[in-house]
Order: C-alpha cells, then sequence, then structure tokens
C-alpha cells in the first residue's frame, strides 16, 4: 500500500491514497496492479484504469475514450428526480457511458431512452443503460414515436468554448473525446440545436435539464425561451454546477 500511494504522490496525484486504496482492491495480482499503477501514472484517468466510474453511489461502466460522468453532474439528476414520475418517458441524449439515466432509472421506474454521436459511448451505454440506446446525432436516431411523448430530456451537451479546451486538465483533454467537450465558439452551439428541437419532442409540461458555466446560463436561459420553453436556472455551490431546466407549455 505505501510503496502505491508513494508513487501515485510523486507522479503528482492529489489523492494517492484514496486511489492507492481503489486500485489495490481491483486485483490480488502483483504483475497486474504495477500495470495498472504505471497506467495511471502515465496520466490515464482513474477512471479509465479501473474501467468504472462512481455515479450517485452506481458503478458506471466506463472505457477509454468515452467521457467520463462528472460528480457535479449528479446535481443536474436530482433536479430531473424532483419532477420524474413512475413510468416517464426519459431520454438521455449525448448520453457518453448513460450515467445520466441510469442513475435517474435507478431512482425512479422509468422508460429509459439514449443516444449518443460517439460509437464508443454508444458501446459503453449499453453496458449500463437499462433501456435502449441508439447511435446518432442528437434526436436523429431515436424512434419516432417518442416524438411528443418525452417527459424528462436529460442533455448533458458538450459546453466547453473551443478555444477553452487547451486550458482543461490533461486527463480530460488528451483521453477525453473531443466531441464530448468542443460546445463550439462559445460552448453553446450544442445546446442551441438540442433547444431548437426539444418542444417537436417533449410532452406537455416535460422537462429538459442541461448544464452549462454560471457564465453561459443566462444566454442558456434565453436559448430555451426563444424555443418556447419555460426556462429556470439551479445552482448548487457544493457541487459547483449550474443547471438550466426548460419545461414545454
Amino acid at each position: 500500500m505505501s510503496d502505491v500511494v508513494t508513487t501515485l504522490r510523486n507522479a503528482g496525484c492529489v489523492f494517492a491514497e484514496d486511489e492507492a486504496a481503489l486500485l489495490l482492491a481491483a486485483t490480488t495480482d502483483l504483475t497486474e496492479l504495477a500495470a495498472l499503477v504505471a497506467r495511471r501514472v502515465a496520466g490515464e484517468p482513474l477512471e479509465y484504469v479501473l474501467g468504472w466510474a462512481e455515479f450517485r453511489g452506481l458503478r458506471i461502466a466506463v472505457e477509454p475514450g468515452v467521457f467520463v460522468p462528472r460528480r457535479r453532474t449528479e446535481f443536474l439528476v436530482r433536479q430531473a428526480i424532483r419532477v420524474t414520475a413512475p413510468r416517464a418517458v426519459v431520454v438521455d441524449l449525448c448520453c457518453g457511458s448513460g450515467a445520466l439515466g441510469t442513475a435517474l432509472a435507478a431512482a425512479v421506474p422509468v422508460d429509459l431512452y439514449a443516444a449518443d454521436v460517439d460509437p464508443a459511448a454508444v458501446r459503453c451505454a449499453r453496458r449500463n443503460v437499462p433501456g435502449e440506446v441508439f447511435e446518432g446525432d442528437l434526436f436523429a436516431p431515436l424512434p419516432h414515436r417518442l416524438r411528443g411523448r418525452v417527459n424528462i430530456l436529460l442533455a448533458n451537451v458538450p459546453y466547453v468554448p473551443r478555444e477553452a479546451i487547451a486550458t482543461l486538465p490533461p486527463e480530460a483533454r488528451l483521453h477525453e473525446p473531443p466531441v464530448a467537450l468542443d460546445g463550439g465558439a462559445d460552448g453553446l452551439d450544442v445546446l442551441r440545436r438540442v433547444a431548437q428541437e426539444a418542444p417537436r419532442w417533449l410532452a406537455a409540461g416535460g422537462h429538459v435539464f442541461v448544464e452549462t458555466s454560471d457564465r453561459q446560463a443566462e444566454t442558456a436561459m434565453a436559448t430555451f425561451s426563444a424555443a418556447g420553453l419555460t426556462a429556470q436556472v439551479h445552482t448548487s455551490e457544493d457541487d459547483a454546477a449550474t443547471v438550466v431546466q426548460g419545461t414545454s407549455a
């Protein structure tokens, strides 16, 4: 244990003790352990090394090249749970590993669908999501039967401004797919596309939830309002999270 902690700490891992405990729990084979530690020391995200990420108490399978769900995004799921009725139709758009929809479905029994444009994400989501997972751009691959029937739309769209990607931590910048990070010039390109299409898919009184930065929230709310949705913002200082909610008439 102490040798692993020292190795990780020397590599710059801030939570070396916690990471060492997880790596030691992952295998009893010393050769395999050494290989896992070497991958982490080389800068690979811990979640890729372990093969899973913790999200709302669940172990969500992740693999290299798939966006790692952030703990702050649990706040978005909590906001959605508040207004989700049993048997609601839920769509997890830009689903990545499917963490958001999977976590919501673990809290409320729902009819869950998910979609992502990235084949690696779709492959990973199919290991996690208790529902159908589709491959394609935003709403395009969803069954037409869902039009006008979606009660909850979770859309954790990429919202990093393109020029800011270079400032992200290496774990994200070098290992996660650009399509999951790049939100265009101001970070809101994909959000605008979701807002434009969402009213066609939402049921009456349905809700769409997106995560943004605090600086983007006002523009995101205006975008939802322009699409005919009633917009509101939720913030959590503890989670350092900002979520914009749009509700259909």
